[in-house]
């Protein structure tokens, strides 16, 4: 796995990904919501237990506190945008 850093703000990131094929982020949760849109190839992405596989171009929101993961079955590329607020 590659990533890079476009966007680092107080108020949020935007982070580009490369998984090889296998890869991926392990169970884990987030304190802020982020948007999860890939760019290239397919990934599995497994929020609360319920896995959906994205392709190009798809998208979908891990929703802070909630537990998600990211598998490569075939290389991606991602952006991950994270918002760095709390909804009220």
């Amino acid at each position: 796995m590659v990533s890079r850093t476009i966007i680092s703000d107080r108020v949020g990131t935007v982070t580009l990904f490369a998984f090889d094929v296998g890869e991926g982020l392990s169970e884990h949760t987030a304190p802020y919501d982020a948007l999860l849109h890939l760019l290239e190839g397919e990934a599995e992405v497994t929020i609360s237990g319920k896995t959906s596989l994205l392709e190009q171009g798809e998208a979908i929101i891990l929703l802070a506190g909630k537990s998600h993961a990211v598998k490569a079955p075939k290389r991606f590329k991602m952006l991950l945008t994270l918002i760095r607020s709390k909804r009220s």
